[in-house]
């Protein structure tokens, strides 16, 4: 991990994007480890954000973490986080963070929650990490270098979203199902769901991994923050899928996302493009 200051150029070289997927690997992995400190623990005290949604020590601590890491190793980086706001730097790049994605997950006691870290430039998302610390798996990309897999210390393996070429035949995987109402959208979560040959809710970023490696068809949010797609974005198209708003339109900023293999992406947006728009 170098502490050169990055290219001018919107695009990275290979090299550049090398050194920033290893370091993001290595935090998210450190970052999810600390996590485990406190899962299944009654050590920690569980607070509500002004938006209602849970956070903990552990989400805090390991934005913390990995915000120290990269103000060691790239400290003229931007870097937006879901703990700790956004802190602007001078590169163009900017490290979007999500410590605990599936906090409610964490808090109930379920490993189905990850550390995700993704890397903007230029509106695009060219490098992303999902580590999931509870079953010690995770994922990432860099854009061009194509989706890996690993799990524990095993030697990673390049994987491809699965070949099922209709709903009937595949997995629809969700988060929470009420914000498919609360998006005045349940048509749709009703639709998908009579579609897919099966339907399961333990989602979150875990739903985006069974994506990228081939066991799940199509992961859909309904609502969501630009650091819960950041990561995502690259994982899925370098193992071959799409990653999409409810339009079918490929961004990190839309406040929805659609994942899937890419053969039943026109089946999906046949029933996401009818619904009210955030």
């Amino acid at each position: 991990m170098s502490n050169s200051a990055n290219s001018p150029s919107d695009t990275p070289s290979a090299d550049e994007l090398a050194d920033k997927l290893a370091a993001a690997v290595t935090w998210a992995r450190e970052a999810g480890q600390l996590t485990l400190g406190y899962f299944q623990q009654a050590n920690y005290e569980v607070e509500r954000k002004g938006d209602s949604s849970p956070v903990t020590i552990a989400d805090r601590s390991a934005e913390i973490l990995i915000r120290d890491r990269i103000g060691k190793y790239f400290p003229n980086d931007g870097i937006i986080g879901e703990e700790f706001g956004t802190t602007e730097g001078t590169t163009g790049w900017r490290w979007i963070l999500d410590p605990i994605d599936g906090t409610k997950s964490f808090i109930s006691g379920v490993p189905m929650y990850g550390t995700m870290i993704g890397l903007e430039r230029a509106g695009r998302s060219w490098v992303g990490v999902v580590y999931i610390p509870g079953l010690d798996e995770g994922v990432y990309a860099a854009h061009g270098g194509g989706c890996f897999h690993f799990r524990g210390n095993s030697q990673p393996t390049q994987v491809h979203v699965s070949k099922r070429a209709k709903l009937d035949t595949g997995c629809f995987v969700t988060s929470q199902v009420d914000t498919f109402r609360k998006r005045n959208a349940w048509e749709a979560f009703e639709k998908l769901q009579a579609a897919s040959y099966i339907t399961r809710t333990w989602g979150d970023c875990y739903g985006y991994l069974l994506v990228a490696t081939g066991r799940a068809e199509i992961m859909v949010d309904p609502m969501l923050n630009v650091w819960d797609a950041a990561a995502v974005q690259p994982i899925i198209e370098e193992a071959g899928g799409t990653f999409t708003d409810w339009q079918g339109n490929p961004t990190i900023t839309a406040g929805e996302a659609i994942a899937t293999n890419g053969l039943v992406l026109e089946e999906v947006l046949a029933i996401t493009r009818p619904m009210p728009r955030l």
